[in-house]
């Protein structure tokens, strides 16, 4: 935190303050974040509570993932969408990967 200070003196120093801080045993952490995720393996995970405010750091190498963000379709949601929009299996499933598995707004957008 302050360069050349004594660990010691600053877990004092931290403590007069009010700031606790805990070491966490983990041994992954998933941030979710636009087009994927970073994910630290192996990181060393601090939890800090200021005056009863939480708050945790993270220190350690991320590495970049994508997520696969094509919605799961399965034959009870396009029956559902055949039903409440009388139309066919391939329309039903066509819409809900347009609406990205949204039923009701399938159903809307069919019958509109």
């Amino acid at each position: 935190m302050f360069p050349g200070m004594n660990p010691k003196m600053m877990k004092q120093a931290m403590k007069k303050m009010g700031v606790k801080q805990e070491e966490l045993d983990v041994s992954e952490v998933i941030m979710k974040v636009d087009g994927g995720e970073l994910v630290f393996t192996n990181p060393q995970v601090s939890k800090v509570n200021m005056m009863g405010q939480e708050s945790f750091q993270v220190t350690g190498e991320p590495e970049f993932r994508e997520v696969d963000s094509t919605p799961d379709i399965n034959e009870e949601d396009i029956k559902t969408v055949m039903e409440q929009a009388e139309c066919d299996a391939d329309t039903a499933k066509k819409i809900l990967e347009e609406t990205k598995g949204d039923i009701a707004e399938a159903i809307l957008k069919i019958k509109s």
